[in-house]
């Protein structure tokens, strides 16, 4: 009857511990904290463009990974893209902005 006791806490055991290393964070991906983390904060920016009149939200495309953001898409000018790399940088939790906007 002990052994029976001590394999079941042994699987139970193995079962939590397994669940932990899922969420754990590697070189390749985020943990489930992180992405949650980039999710908001994409949404952070992309909220801020749209409240702002001079960029045209449609065109520019927004992507967060462990804090860095990366900008995408089609502006009509150099100002365009200064203010959204701007914008960017002023939410918290951006830790850096990488342009890739194109002038059209």
């Amino acid at each position: 009857m002990n052994t029976l006791k001590f394999l079941n806490r042994l699987l139970l055991s193995l079962f939590l511990m397994s669940g932990m290393v899922g969420c754990a964070e590697n070189a390749k991906h985020e943990s489930t904290g992180e992405y949650f983390d980039d999710t908001i904060l994409t949404t952070k920016i992309k909220s801020t463009f749209l409240g702002d009149s001079r960029l045209k939200m449609l065109d520019i495309n927004v992507k967060s990974y462990k804090g860095t953001v990366q900008l995408s898409g089609f502006i009509d000018s150099q100002k365009e893209a200064d203010r959204a790399v701007q914008l960017a940088r002023t939410i918290k939790g951006v830790k850096a902005v990488n342009n890739s906007l194109i002038i059209k």
